[in-house]
Parts: C-alpha cells; sequence; structure tokens
C-alpha cells in the first residue's frame, strides 16, 4: 500500500485527515461547510484537505443534498472500496471470520470453519492460512487488506498485544506474530469486547453512549461502554462478569475460586444443569442422545431449547433469573441506557430474557433501571467478527 496517513503517524496533516475519516463514521456523510465547522479551519483549507482524501481514494463524493435555500452542496463521505478490513472470531473448535469494506460495511462473513485451537506454531500458521484462503477466495486481492483483528476468549490485553489463555511464543507478543505471518497490523481484543464494539457501532448514531453487552457463551463476559468508548480498565482486562464472587453454591469454577457467577450462568453452567436433571431420571427429548452418549454436547441442549423441550427451557429459564441477579447490580452501578444480551445461549429467546428483566425488575432500582432498555443481540454469531473489522479500522485510522 502506498505511505500515506494512514501508515504513516508523522506524514504531514495525518491529524486533520483522521478527524475528516472520524466524522465520516459518525455521521456518514458531511459537506465542506460542516467539516469547516468540525474542524475550526477556513473552507479553502478544509476543501484542500477532502480533495487530497478523493485523490487518495479515502472520501468520495456523495452528490448533492437538498436545502431549504441556495444552492445545494455537495456531501462526501467514506469510500467502501478504499480497502478492507477483516475480522476473526477464534474458539476452540471453530472461526468465524467476517470482511468489512472502508465504510464499515460487511462484505462478507462466515461462521463455524473448523479449526482446533492449540498453542503451537503449526495451529498458529494455519489459522493464519484459512484467513488468507477466506478472503482471497471471494475475490478480496490480499494487498486491499488494510488490517486484521481477532478475538479470542480469557484475558486479553490489546495494548500490549497478549493473550493469557493463546500465547505461539515467549519472544513476541501474539499481535506481533500475526502481523509478520500476514504482512499487515493486526490487533488482538477479547472476544466479549469484540462484540461489545460491533453491537454499538453497528447501531450507528442513535447508540446510547453508556451501553453494556453480556456474552452468554460457554463461559460468561461482558463488555463496557462508557462515555462512548470501550472501557479496559487499568490492566486491559475489564468486564469478566463471570467470575464476579455471587453465588453461594460451592461449585469450583474454571478460574479455581468457589461461587463465580459464570457456575450458574453460562453454557457451561447450563450443561451440568441438564446432565444432572437426566441424570435423575426427568423426562426430555435429550435423554436418547444422554443414554446413547453418557454425555451430550451444549448443542444438543440449545437445539432442543429450539424444540421446546420443557427440562430444557427450565433450565435456560434458571440460568436467566441468575444473570438477572447480576444484571441488576450492574445497573445499579453503572445506569446504562442499553443492556445486550449475546452469545450462543440466546436462543432461548423469551425463556431467556423475561426471567432477566424479571429479576431486574425485583432487585434494581426502579429510579436507576426505569431509563434501562434489554434487548437480545441482534447481530448474534456475527457480533463479535464485525466488532473485530470495526476495532481494526479504529486502530489503523488512530481512532482509539
Amino acid at each position: 500500500m502506498p505511505k500515506t496517513f494512514l501508515n504513516d503517524a508523522s506524514a504531514k496533516n495525518a491529524t486533520t485527515k483522521r478527524e475528516i475519516i472520524r466524522l465520516c463514521i459518525v455521521n456518514n456523510t458531511h459537506s465542506i461547510a460542516d467539516f469547516s465547522k468540525a474542524l475550526g479551519l477556513s473552507v479553502p483549507t478544509t476543501t484542500k484537505f477532502v480533495g487530497e482524501l478523493i485523490d487518495e481514494g479515502f472520501l468520495q463524493d456523495e452528490g448533492k443534498i437538498g436545502t431549504t435555500g441556495g444552492r445545494r452542496p455537495n456531501i462526501y463521505g467514506l469510500n467502501p472500496d478504499a480497502g478492507y478490513f477483516v475480522g476473526v472470531d477464534v474458539a476452540r473448535r471453530h472461526v468465524h471470520l467476517a470482511v468489512c469494506n472502508f465504510k464499515g460495511e460487511m462484505v462478507h462473513f462466515i461462521q463455524d470453519i473448523e479449526f482446533v485451537l492449540e498453542a503451537s506454531e503449526e495451529s498458529f500458521k494455519s489459522i493464519c492460512q484459512v484467513i488468507k484462503e477466506e478472503v482471497t477466495g471471494i475475490g478480496i486481492s490480499w494487498d486491499k487488506v488494510l488490517g486484521v483483528g481477532v478475538s479470542l476468549s480469557g484475558r486479553v490485553n490489546p495494548e500490549k498485544g497478549y493473550s493469557l489463555s493463546y500465547f505461539v511464543s515467549e519472544d513476541i507478543p501474539l499481535t506481533a506474530a500475526f502481523t509478520r505471518e500476514l504482512g499487515v497490523p493486526v490487533s488482538i481484543e477479547n472476544d466479549s469486547r469484540a462484540m461489545t464494539y460491533g453491537e454499538y457501532m453497528t447501531l450507528g448514531p442513535e447508540a446510547d453512549k453508556d451501553f453494556i453487552f453480556v456474552n452468554l457463551s460457554w463461559g460468561l463476559g461482558m463488555g463496557l461502554i462508557l462515555d462512548g468508548n470501550l472501557y479496559y480498565g487499568k490492566s486491559g482486562f475489564s468486564g469478566e462478569i463471570g467470575h464476579f464472587p455471587l453465588l453461594d453454591n460451592n461449585i469450583i469454577c474454571r478460574c479455581g475460586k468457589v461461587g463465580c457467577l459464570e457456575t450458574g450462568a453460562s453454557g457451561s453452567a447450563l450443561h451440568r444443569m441438564v446432565i444432572e436433571k437426566l441424570r435423575e431420571g426427568k423426562r426430555s427429548s435429550l435423554s436418547k442422545i444422554y443414554k446413547e452418549n453418557g454425555d451430550i454436547e451444549l448443542e444438543d441442549i440449545l437445539q432442543a431449547i429450539r424444540e421446546e423441550d420443557v427440562l430444557a427451557i427450565d433450565c435456560i429459564g434458571e440460568i436467566g433469573e441468575t444473570l438477572g441477579r447480576a444484571i441488576a447490580g450492574v445497573i445499579n452501578i453503572f445506569n446504562p441506557g442499553l443492556v445486550v444480551i449475546g452469545g450462543r445461549l440466546i436462543v432461548g429467546k423469551d425463556y431467556l430474557r423475561l426471567p432477566i428483566k424479571t429479576a431486574v425488575n425485583r432487585l434494581s432500582l426502579s429510579r436507576v433501571n426505569s431509563d434501562t432498555k434489554i434487548h437480545l443481540s441482534t447481530l448474534g454469531r456475527r457480533a463479535a467478527s464485525i466488532g473485530d473489522c470495526l476495532l481494526s479500522r479504529a486502530k489503523i485510522l488512530g481512532l482509539m
């Protein structure tokens, strides 16, 4: 890629150009007068910068807009073909991959690419090969990729580029290893925060500036948008709601401690509950699978919920009630405008959402929760990889 303000932070007027791009991301389109006012620059100077960005291929003229009088001004927006961002959500047994254009519009998504996550050189090279093959396979030349965002579960420090749950080399950060292998800037993120950012940015200008996302999957995570920005905490490990010591159940969590929220509100908790009830002889459509295999997969339980199996519905309702108690506390602390529940367990829909809302209404302060909406994710399993794309764009553009 030719040297531009994107890959040369010291380039002349790079900061101003980044701000013009940011304004287009936030507002979609702007006129020269709008840019001039927002930047505090003269119209001729603003016109010069916009012209340069058009020549460099980052902006395009969107035509004229109607006004109440006088000449209609031209408006300018991001050129979708300026480049692409790739988002890769890596789980234990699969990868979800999304590709977004420069405007942040998703142009490709594929879920459940088979992949076994291992802390080995072979596994690492394999995932890099999968990423390149998937992108070039849809007709996008790799040299048009401006950046890649990768999300993983567990503790991830995006600033330092390390994942505490997955590593390839003790000598260099994971981001550096990815960048060396893929040949483009790579950022990493915790999967729950990536999902949070994807949901938040998809909501657009109307998104509430105080926003909480709960990732209810095999584990339990959370992401926070506070005053319009992702909140990371001192060490980059914010959002570990799954390890909040809420429960008095004497169950050991995978973190080694007892009574973590995740032991009562997560996919692993749902799996344990269903197994326990099947062992007790409770009737269910899952009984045959359990009898034949001595175990069941989480996906079997989720399918049973879709098919309205009573035992599975009772268990997802119990998960919702427990999670609702925790969300009530989160609402009391942060007073968010919106809480979004995402992750694999949202297939439970109202069987999950209603117990959550009941617990929130019962346990949180009414004056605090009265302005808080609780929704299920609209992005579903695309959330993390879309968030990865948009986080990569934000970091490449120097916007965060």
